[in-house]
């Protein structure tokens, strides 16, 4: 006898499997959402700690339980982060101060939604023919909210940083957004799953245009504040740019989001550069289907990121001036050149 409460039972786990296993909520909040951008950020923030220790002789994070490979750092700067009291300066804009440092974490992951992570429909967040255009467009949002948090702080100090913020945000977006496309004329579409099939054959498109790839690559560093390019906050000895005015846990989204920007934009990479899931193809089944393909185009961006990592220990910092010149004068030209070199490339028959 099929009971009332098993009716509510039945209907409320339906409506709960029905949200978990909805493709954009686990995507966003699971793989590669929120869930793997966290593991992967403490991951290369170990890695980054420890390559430069290695490089530069830093004593400090090779010493400090190297049995457990220097882990219980990660945990005091975590812990530290969560139990700093939150100091809320009275001449800021409050809503917008405290708005701000969430709203760029959440808008940072936003671009996980219009991604793919298998060639199979039934797992597709979005439908995919635009995926490669709603992706980079989603991307370029959050960096919005970093010049929003240096005006409502209300600081001389924050205002320049954000200022310096700005400077950098429209320098790079052009040339990531021209970098990313340029596969578009060789392809003819924006479907990131064909761009993915297409790589199938072995011609990875890193390969067949990598101007664009390298282009990407820098841009990505310049967008998330990377080495040579953490020029917004490179005064940190002093101050720390927009974020000057903020502390503890707010503090830490702030420094967290710039890693989950350059996880999304690792993770594009990974699929319109070097061959997304392939060699593996996709099986029926949530673990051959999905599981599996996420994982390698997991690994893909996660060796990205540990390139990127690797420079702060080996590359010096860039001026403000020097980045800027470096981006109008040199790196865009060469994100037009990539674009052209795709275009020449479809004339002549590359792809069939």
């Amino acid at each position: 006898m099929i009971t009332a409460t098993r009716v509510l039972y039945d209907i409320g786990w339906g409506i709960l499997h029905y949200i978990i296993f909805y493709p954009p909520v686990y995507q966003f909040v699971i793989i590669p959402g929120l869930v793997a951008a966290l593991v992967v950020v403490i991951f290369i923030i170990w890695f980054e700690r420890k390559a430069a220790a290695r490089v530069q002789m830093r004593y400090g994070p090779l010493e400090i339980s190297p049995r457990t490979g220097g882990a219980p750092q990660l945990i005091a700067d975590l812990v530290r982060y969560m139990m700093q009291e939150i100091i809320v300066p009275s001449a800021v804009d409050f809503m917008s101060y405290i708005l701000a440092p969430n709203m760029s974490m959440i808008l940072s992951l936003l671009p996980m939604v219009a991604v793919p992570m298998t060639s199979i429909p039934s797992y597709w967040p979005i439908p995919m023919s635009y995926s490669l255009l709603i992706a980079v467009a989603l991307s370029t949002l959050s960096p919005i909210f970093v010049v929003m948090m240096s005006w409502a702080s209300n600081s001389k100090f924050s205002v320049l940083g954000g200022l310096r913020e700005s400077f950098i945000v429209v320098a790079y977006e052009l040339i990531a957004v021209i970098s990313l496309l340029s596969v578009v004329p060789l392809l003819h579409t924006f479907d990131l799953v064909t761009i993915v099939d297409y790589q199938f054959s072995g011609r990875w498109l890193g390969l067949l245009n990598p101007l664009a790839l390298l282009d990407a690559f820098i841009a990505v560093l310049m967008s998330t504040s990377g080495f040579p390019f953490e020029i917004p906050d490179s005064e940190s000895e002093l101050v720390a740019g927009p974020y000057t005015e903020y502390s503890g846990l707010l503090y830490g989204l702030n420094m967290g989001g710039a890693y989950i920007r350059r996880w999304a934009f690792s993770v594009l990479i990974a699929l319109v550069f070097l061959g997304g899931w392939a060699p593996y193809r996709p099986e029926p089944g949530i673990v051959l289907g999905y599981l599996v393909p996420s994982l390698i185009v997991v690994v893909k961006a996660v060796i990205i990121m540990a390139i990127m990592s690797f420079l702060r220990a080996v590359y010096g910092r860039y001026r403000l001036d020097q980045a800027l010149s470096l981006a109008w004068e040199v790196l865009i030209p060469i994100a037009i050149a990539a674009f052209g070199l795709s275009v020449f490339e479809a004339f002549i028959g590359v792809h069939p």
